[in-house]
């Protein structure tokens, strides 16, 4: 099977979640079969909820589309590095792909800080493929901080 990214998908979520006035970041998750099973933007803001990343929406979708808490099969693409609470949840869902665009030093969990797939109490590791559209996640990040910062 031709691999096919879903980047764009993730973009045009953390596009409408930047327009909203949260973080800008977008997540999809795509089934085995390269359907699009779950999508959402950051919600921390709209749904006063430290937990609404994109990347957990997202996951929370797919699990309810597919009637499981497992997405065996499943790849996730999110446009920037999960965090670590994100990362627990892409193991804990045992999601088999991970596609991230831009690095995040601050408060990356997967490269950076935490390196939660590097743990031994990991139970699930995914394959993990970074730098997808990073251009394109770094400049929605840096112009929406731009602006909060008034610069």
């Amino acid at each position: 099977m031709e691999f096919k990214s879903h980047m764009e998908a993730a973009l045009l979520e953390a596009r409408s979640a930047a327009a909203r006035g949260e973080v800008p970041v977008g997540a999809v998750v795509v089934s085995p079969k390269g359907e699009l099973i779950g999508s959402a933007g950051n919600r921390t803001r709209s749904d006063n909820d430290p937990t609404a990343h994109a990347e957990i929406l997202a996951i929370r979708a797919a699990c309810a589309h597919l009637g499981s808490e497992r997405l065996i099969g499943c790849a996730l693409y999110v446009t920037l590095e999960p965090c670590a609470m994100c990362a627990g949840a892409i193991t804990a869902a045992r999601i088999d792909r991970l596609y991230y665009g831009a690095a995040d030093p601050k408060s990356g969990g997967v490269a950076q800080g935490a390196r939660v797939f590097a743990h031994s109490q990991c139970h699930h590791i995914p394959e993990v493929f970074d730098g997808i559209a990073e251009r394109d996640a770094a400049a929605l990040l840096r112009d929406f901080f731009a602006v909060k910062r008034g610069g």
